[in-house]
C-alpha cells in the first residue's frame, strides 16, 4: 500500500495555501522590521502569500497523483 507523504498526522493533506500564508507572512514581518512600518508590510505580504498559496494549490491540482 502506498502513501501519500503530504498527509499529516491527522489524515489530511498538506494545504499549499497554508504554506504560502507562512511564507507570506514571514516576509511581511522581514520587510516591515526592516523598515519599521509592520503595519503596512504584514498584509502586503500575507496577500502575496495567499497568491503564491494559491499557485501551489493550481500546481498540485495539474501534477495530479504520483505512483
Amino acid at each position: 500500500m502506498k502513501t501519500d507523504h503530504r498527509e499529516n498526522k491527522m489524515g489530511r493533506k498538506a494545504s499549499g495555501i497554508g504554506k504560502g500564508l507562512a511564507i507570506g507572512t514571514a516576509i511581511g514581518v522581514a520587510l516591515g522590521v526592516s523598515t519599521n512600518n509592520i503595519g503596512l508590510w504584514l498584509p502586503v505580504g500575507i496577500g502575496c502569500g495567499l497568491a503564491i498559496g494559491s499557485g501551489f494549490e493550481r500546481s498540485n491540482k495539474r501534477s495530479g497523483p504520483r505512483e
